[in-house]
């Protein structure tokens, strides 16, 4: 039996802004060419996976009780983005903000990819890893956090265009 694996520290996050060959099957290039945000986003409310499944009423008549069957697969993704600044000036820091530039215009299109394993956040993308949700998004605009303590950051909310659970990272370039 294997060894269990505390989830701090874990999860890998990969926004990519040129869709990959095949997106339900990216590889460990196409990843590392993607941007690197698993230390850019909040843990605490990063959403980002598979929720309940729509319901279909097709119960026979002789049921007393709901026998829903499962219908089309629901997802949603949403996260929060830390801002980094120039030290001197307080002014962004243009060589941090590569995660911005991709999710600060709404509508923008693009490709998500998180692992959560035994593997470290900081660990390279490599052939084989499991994707426990890979997602095609669409950005909604930018939203300020209610609470304004902590770190300057901000809420990226998105719609799931398609998704696709526990997926591996492809072999080849």
């Amino acid at each position: 039996m294997g060894a269990k694996s505390l989830a701090d520290g874990h999860t890998k996050f990969t926004i990519l802004t040129t869709k990959p060959a095949d997106p339900e099957n990216p590889t460990a290039t196409e990843l590392a060419a993607g941007i690197e945000a698993s230390c850019d986003v909040l843990n605490s409310d990063f959403t980002w996976g598979p929720t309940d499944s729509d319901k279909v009423q097709e119960k026979p008549l002789c049921t007393e009780g709901n026998a829903n069957a499962i219908g089309a697969s629901n997802y949603q993704a949403g996260f929060t983005i830390f801002r980094y600044f120039d030290a001197a000036t307080g002014k962004p820091d243009a060589s941090a903000e590569d995660l911005l530039a991709a999710v600060q215009t709404k509508g923008s299109q693009l490709w998500g990819y998180a692992r959560r394993t035994g593997q470290k956040a900081k660990e390279a993308w490599a052939a084989d890893d499991e994707i426990f949700f890979g997602a095609e998004i669409s950005t909604d605009n930018l939203q300020p956090p209610s609470d304004t303590g902590g770190y300057i950051k901000y809420r990226v909310p998105a719609e799931v265009q398609d998704g696709w659970t526990f997926i591996k990272v492809a072999a080849g370039a």
